[in-house]
């Protein structure tokens, strides 16, 4: 890992007994001594603490609010300019063929826009971003600033425990908070389908509050194992795998993520890259998979119609061992016809064809403050 990047709290991870491997160009923690299992259970049951600082921060700031949303809108299928000042979304970048580029969350900051990215796509986002907006916005990378996420039930706790504002927060508010005597940009969001928060943190001060955080009753350190089983069970896509620049936001069940205003008939639709195609009705479509047994389906696995057929009508994009589930779960394409919650389907696994049903998701239900 000597040519690996290193977040502002690598070292902290090696003093925790962390497993440190490359993710995304960065040396990150997979899991720490008490294991994948024990570290996804505790944060469904306490808090965990997670690194994310392999992730770019981005901000955008122009004349005025209008100026900003607007100019982001055409990068976007989202609604920026209706974003409320001290909230945030969910969106994602297109391509002229419709595909996902990245996705990503957009908050708001007064007149400025803060926009998180996927650290694998950042350098080419931000490129995005300079080239599509420039001069009229101003795309200025947050490279000095640490990303960490606190989730589960017991995360309010341990946050509002350091400033009681992070309490009056709903899913999906960003504010400014005071912990520890740091300040930092905080969101109620997270990547775990579980209550939580994201925080932006100067990096000079990010290892002395994270040692704060971690002495709170409850939080432990979390790493990208049971982040990943985490989401998994969550049914968040995970870029690169569930959704590329090959799939449509229609393709990979993210319409709810188009608000109204954006849509065809709507009052700002188009005007983003692949307009046309993008939210076109799919031929294909992202749906979650609940194998029969205890063998977990991973990447890759074709999906069939029956036992004996030879063309696959979809495959596997994510999968693993649930925890909290008690068994194996997954996700991944399946033609229309057969993505109906409840179709049973079969999965080749090793040359062997295993049952596997098509599933509602989340796996587990998502336990955000509304």
């Amino acid at each position: 890992m000597s040519d690996d990047l290193r977040t502002p709290l690598y070292d902290l991870h090696v003093e925790l007994g962390a497993k440190m491997v490359p993710f995304a160009g960065y040396a990150m923690p997979v899991q720490y001594p008490m294991g994948v299992m024990g570290e996804h259970n505790h944060t469904r049951d306490a808090a965990g603490l997670f690194d994310v600082s392999h992730m770019g921060q981005v901000i955008l700031s122009g004349a005025s609010w209008d100026a900003v949303a607007q100019a982001f809108e055409t990068l976007v299928p989202q609604d920026v300019l209706g974003l409320g000042d001290g909230r945030q979304r969910y969106g994602f970048f297109t391509n002229d063929a419709g595909g996902i580029e990245d996705d990503l969350m957009f908050a708001r900051r007064g007149d400025d826009l803060l926009v998180v990215v996927n650290a694998a796509c950042k350098g080419a986002d931000i490129a995005r971003m300079k080239v599509a907006l420039a001069p009229a916005v101003t795309v200025t990378e947050l490279a000095d600033r640490a990303l960490v996420a606190v989730q589960g039930p017991g995360a309010e706790a341990a946050v509002a425990a350091l400033d009681a504002r992070a309490a009056d927060m709903r899913f999906m508010d960003v504010a400014d908070l005071t912990l520890d005597g740091v300040d930092v940009w905080a969101s109620r969001s997270g990547y775990t389908g579980e209550d939580g928060y994201e925080i932006s943190v100067p990096a000079t001060q990010a290892e002395a509050l994270v040692r704060t955080l971690l002495a709170q009753d409850g939080v432990a350190p979390i790493g990208l194992g049971a982040r990943d089983s985490l989401r998994l069970e969550a049914g968040l896509c995970l870029y690169g795998h569930d959704i590329d620049t090959t799939t449509t936001p229609a393709e990979g069940a993210l319409m709810w993520a188009v608000q109204k205003v954006r849509r065809p008939g709507g009052d700002r639709a188009g005007g983003f890259p692949g307009a046309d195609k993008a939210l076109e009705t799919p031929a294909r479509k992202r749906v979650g998979l609940l194998p029969e047994g205890r063998a977990p389906m991973r990447e890759g696995v074709a999906i069939y119609d029956s036992e004996t057929a030879t063309d696959p009508v979809g495959h596997v994009t994510s999968g693993g061992f649930g925890p909290t589930v008690g068994g194996p779960v997954a996700m991944g394409y399946v033609n229309v016809e057969h993505a109906e919650t409840g179709t049973p389907l079969w999965g080749e696994v090793r040359g062997k064809r295993m049952p596997v049903q098509v599933a509602a998701m989340p796996f587990v239900p998502a336990n955000f403050k509304r």
